[in-house]
C-alpha cells in the first residue's frame, strides 16, 4: 500500500514537470547588448576622465611645490649669500617640506575617496539596468507563460556554471534583447545582421 502511494506520488510530480515550460537567458549577454549598458559606459568613462584630469591638476601643483623646494635648497647651501639670508631660506624650505607633505597626504586621501565614490557609481549604474532587464525578462516569462527561466551565464561560488544542461528550455535571450532594444534612439540602435 505504502509502495503504491508513494509510485503514485513520484507519477504525479513527474506529470506535473513535464508539463512545466523552462526558459533560459543569458544575463551577461543581455547586458552587455543593451543600448543603455553603452550609454552608462560612455558616461562613466567621461566620470573617470574628469576625475583623472581633477588628480593630474593636483599632482601638478605638487611638482611645481617640489620645483620650489629643490630651489630653496640650493639657495640655503649657496655659499655666496650671508648666513642670515642661508637660514631665511632653510627655514622656507622645512615650511615648504610640510605645505608638500600635507598636499601628499590631501592627494592621497581625494584619491581614494573619488575611487570609492566611481565603485559605488558604476555599481548603482549596473544594477539598475540588471534591474531593468529583470522587468523585461519577467514580463516575458509571464506573457509567454514559462515556469522557470534560468540565467544561464551565472557562476556559482566555485566559478562553476550555475545552468549546467538543461533539456527542452527555450533560449529566450535574443527575445529580450529585442525587447530591450525596441525604445533606443536610432543613432544607437544595434544592427541586426542580415541572413544571407
Amino acid at each position: 500500500m505504502i509502495r503504491t502511494l508513494f509510485f503514485l506520488a513520484c507519477a504525479t510530480v513527474s506529470l506535473q514537470a513535464a508539463d512545466l515550460k523552462f526558459g533560459v537567458v543569458d544575463m551577461s549577454k543581455a547586458f552587455s547588448e543593451f543600448y543603455k549598458t553603452k550609454d552608462a559606459a560612455d558616461k562613466f568613462k567621461g566620470n573617470i576622465d574628469k576625475a583623472q584630469k581633477e588628480m593630474n591638476d593636483r599632482w601638478s601643483v605638487y611638482k611645481n611645490l617640489m620645483t620650489d623646494m629643490q630651489k630653496l635648497k640650493k639657495e640655503a647651501g649657496d655659499p655666496i649669500l650671508t648666513p642670515d639670508a642661508r637660514a631665511k631660506k632653510a627655514a622656507e624650505f622645512e615650511e615648504k617640506g610640510k605645505e608638500l607633505r600635507s598636499l601628499e597626504q590631501e592627494i592621497g586621501e581625494a584619491q581614494n575617496r573619488r575611487t570609492n565614490q566611481l565603485k559605488q557609481e558604476d555599481m548603482q549604474i549596473r544594477k539598475g539596468i540588471y534591474d531593468e532587464i529583470l522587468v523585461v525578462v519577467r514580463d516575458l516569462a509571464k506573457r509567454e507563460s514559462y515556469d522557470f527561466v534560468f540565467d544561464k551565464s551565472g557562476m556559482s561560488l566555485s566559478t562553476v556554471p550555475i545552468l549546467i544542461y538543461y533539456k527542452d528550455a527555450v533560449d529566450i535571450t535574443d527575445q529580450i534583447i529585442l525587447e530591450l532594444n525596441k525604445a533606443a534612439p536610432a543613432a544607437t540602435a544595434p544592427k541586426t545582421e542580415e541572413k544571407k
